[in-house]
């Protein structure tokens, strides 16, 4: 492989590009750093690239990770031999998942950051409580949403916590299967209310509403009005100069100096060429499992068994959410149609069943939301026969008479659940992948089938005819979502980063994307991920760049 000379060095590196990176690059590049963002991915254009087209987007892997490029493995069990597994796809691109999300982004409760202190240590889980609590990144959930463009309506959830601004755009209108929702709620005294969606309603930073179709989950949006940060975030660093993105540009290894210091990182260019990028800072916004894996490859003298992982703890502790849900089908002699393909994938939600209640028998819980059950190909019936006359029945019979109530699984961490090297797969590039080791806590199949069969009772008072579980089996990785990997705290034996998302070991080496949560929480965490990348990246401009060290006041 070719080398080609070093480019000159900057303030500070970015390597991925999806919602954490792009909001590392923002906050940097405004605070006048010089900074360079490394995509794996290509860099699209939403308005050339994007559309409702659903074979191209769902069947034909568009934007997601080619597996034979980029494959990952999954085992279940230590003993196992892990196979090659889709796990966690979530599309490699500027922009990365935010390119293809739904959009749900809630904010945290104040219970997610204390679970440790609440719950105590419970067989099998490795609890840890967060090195900040909810009102520290209170400030920066209300940037981010300001910011980026959310739609909701402050207090309509009667346990959200304190907030210090309502929401820049109103909420989406409710869709016939949300209204079902809300009607089902109401009779059970369920705090219902619109799920703050990254979408704009209103004329918000420029951007204009659209009227929406709800199969913009999984694809690309072409309009502008679903909040991505390859449409929000990354031009706004562009537009500071001091912001160059480097797509299609596959970061190898973090480089450290004898100093123990990271100098940059190696990476390969679009042309084949390995290439090195000095820099002052390097910032880690993978995802927590392309994150841990890049630790692991960044070995030394210094660090043998991987960048930052003195601790030991490197890739493990690793949590995912799952995406569980109970379908409703209705009468299609009888009822009125729900029109899935109408308004918004998510249409309603609660979080009513979110704090721990003993008497359900496991501890924690989680976020539920209604929506369609998806695509006209590509819909989501359980059982649905796939062939022949009995398949044009059930399309006839239930696609315009199904809806879903779905939840975000709240996983435990475990730290035998891993992330790390296989010892036998390679990539395109020769490199191991990244192996997934992971057996869900006992207590993760215990809230899954409680909140199921509760989503199950709400179908039926909304009117549903028949309705079908689907309970945790084993983790797929459905969500995108990543936890855990990295995760933040005082005593370095326990933690690989600081409060700031700075690494133990490593002073110039910042990880800012979901790797750091000590602890997974209940909600999507993309809000929270970039809330928290926002603030880490306001320390190291504001602080770490000058020369000094602050430490957060840790809570009693």
């Amino acid at each position: 492989m070719a080398t080609t000379k070093k480019p000159e060095a900057v303030d500070a590196v970015v390597v991925g590009l999806g919602a954490n990176g792009g909001t590392a690059a923002k906050v940097l590049s405004e605070a006048g750093l010089k900074v360079v963002g490394f995509d794996r991915g290509p860099w699209l254009r939403a308005h050339e690239h994007y559309s409702g087209d659903e074979l191209k987007f769902v069947n034909r892997n568009y934007m997601w990770p080619d597996p034979t490029l980029f494959p990952r493995t999954l085992r279940y069990a230590e003993d196992e031999v892990a196979q090659p597994f889709s796990f966690s796809p979530t599309p490699q691109m500027v922009g990365g998942g935010t390119n293809h999300w739904a959009g749900w982004v809630p904010r945290p409760r104040e219970s997610d950051f204390m679970l440790r202190s609440l719950h105590g240590d419970i067989d099998g889980m490795n609890l840890a409580d967060w090195p900040f609590r909810y009102e520290h990144l209170e400030p920066y959930l209300t940037k981010v949403e300001w910011a980026f463009g959310v739609s909701g309506i402050a207090g309509a959830d009667k346990y959200e916590p304190y907030r210090s601004k309502g929401y820049p755009s109103p909420p989406l209108r409710p869709t016939r299967y949300g209204k079902r929702f809300y009607d089902a709620c109401n009779k059970m005294g369920i705090n219902a209310f619109p799920i703050p969606h990254a979408m704009v309603t209103n004329n918000h930073n420029g951007r204009d509403p659209f009227n929406k179709t709800s199969f913009w989950n999984q694809y690309g949006d072409p309009s502008g009005a679903r909040s991505n940060v390859l449409t929000t975030f990354i031009p706004d660093a562009l537009a500071t100069g001091n912001f160059e993105v480097r797509a299609e540009s596959f970061v190898r290894e973090v480089k450290i100096g004898k100093d123990g210091k990271a100098t940059g990182v190696l990476y390969v260019d679009p042309d084949g060429n390995e290439v090195e990028q000095d820099a002052k800072v390097v910032i880690l916004a993978l995802g927590a499992i392309e994150s841990a894996r890049l630790m692991l490859l960044s070995r030394s003298a210094q660090f043998p068994d991987g960048l930052g992982n003195s601790s030991g703890l490197v890739g493990k502790n690793a949590t995912f959410h799952e995406y569980l849900f109970a379908v409703g089908l209705f009468d299609n002699e009888i009822d009125e149609p729900l029109n899935g393909f109408a308004g918004n994938y998510i249409s309603g939600g609660s979080l009513e069943f979110y704090e721990t209640d003993e008497n359900r028998g496991h501890i924690g819980g989680c976020i539920i939301s209604a929506s369609q059950t998806c695509h006209p190909v590509n819909w989501v019936f359980p059982g649905r026969p796939t062939w022949g006359d009995a398949l044009k029945d059930a399309d006839r019979n239930y696609y315009n008479y199904a809806m879903k109530i779905g939840l975000i699984l709240h996983d435990m961490p475990v730290e035998s659940n891993r992330v790390d090297l296989d010892p036998t797969v390679k990539d395109a590039w020769g490199l191991p992948v990244a192996r997934i080791t992971h057996r869900p806590h006992a207590n993760d199949i215990a809230m899954g089938k409680w909140q199921v069969d509760k989503n199950a009772e709400i179908l039926e008072a909304a009117g549903a005819r028949k309705t079908v579980p689907v309970y945790l089996d084993k983790m797929t990785g459905n969500t995108c979502h990543q936890h855990g990997t990295a995760r933040m705290g005082v005593d370095p034996s326990k933690s690989v980063l600081n409060e700031w998302g700075q690494s133990h070991d490593v002073d110039n080496l910042f990880v800012v994307d979901g790797s750091g949560f000590p602890t997974a929480t209940g909600v999507n965490p993309t809000l929270t991920m970039m809330a928290n990348a926002w603030r880490c990246s306001d320390y190291i401009a504001t602080t770490y760049s000058k020369g000094r060290v602050e430490r957060l006041a840790q809570p009693a």
